[in-house]
């Protein structure tokens, strides 16, 4: 399946020179969502995730369905302020400034296997961030997953050496 042709492109979202990439068109599409989360599986089925952590807010819709097929927990990771219990916090750089990210302290057991899952991956800030958190509650890192990647942003040399896929690949953003 053609995934990457269900996908909408929406020129100047959210602001001049950016082109967006709609993932609605592709979440709306029963068959494309099923080949979706499928691919992830495959990949994955083999290597016993205990957790799948995903990244506000796109991240939740596939990172979920995989955790259900994968038989794992799953666990988000917010903005401030959004987590009810005691966090852990990581900053990470923006093109313009830091932004920050929290994920409950109790979510993730010491040596836990953890998926990370992310819909997009431009510069990598926001999962290297993601993985830090993990890492801090001594989770292990076992694989990152993206539905897109803009390649020419370069995300892979902000992220661990792990096991990552894209099912979608963009020369430009």
């Amino acid at each position: 399946m053609d995934i990457k042709s269900i996908i909408r492109t929406v020129p100047d979202f959210p602001k001049r020179g950016i082109m967006f990439r709609d993932i609605t068109t592709l979440l709306k599409n029963k068959d494309a969502f099923i080949y979706v989360v499928d691919r992830f599986y495959e990949h994955y089925k083999d290597k016993k995730i205990d957790k799948v952590v995903s990244v506000e807010s796109r991240g939740f819709i596939f990172g979920s369905v995989l955790a259900y097929r994968l038989g794992a927990g799953f666990v988000p990771i917010r903005k401030p302020g959004k987590l009810p219990a005691e966090v852990a916090r990581q900053e990470y750089q923006l093109e313009y400034g830091t932004d920050s990210m929290e994920i409950h302290k109790d979510a993730i057991k010491p040596g836990e296997r953890v998926l990370v899952h992310d819909d997009l991956l431009a510069t990598g800030g926001t999962v290297a961030a993601a993985c830090k958190l993990i890492e801090h509650l001594r989770g292990d890192v076992v694989g990152i997953c993206f539905l897109i990647e803009l390649t020419s942003l370069n995300g892979r040399r902000a992220i661990p050496a792990k096991d990552i896929i894209s099912l979608i690949e963009y020369d430009t953003d």
